[in-house]
């Protein structure tokens, strides 16, 4: 696994979030740094991040208020 210098440990790759969206609605995600978690507003989900790899999987996903 190669980890950039200057990204910690566990953290997301710029470049990923870029390209990455919701795989319900294809709509554009938010990354949220403090909770580890990629949120979609338009399907109102909350994808988690575990070790830096997004778990982009609906049955994993935490429904937002």
């Amino acid at each position: 696994m190669n980890i950039s210098a200057d990204r910690p440990a566990g953290s997301v790759d710029p470049k990923l979030l870029e390209i990455l969206v919701c795989p319900l609605t294809k709509g554009p995600l938010e990354y949220d740094a403090g909770k580890q978690e990629l949120i979609s507003r338009s399907a109102k989900l909350a994808y988690p991040i575990r070790d830096g790899i997004p778990i982009m999987l609906a049955d994993e996903a935490r429904a937002l208020d």
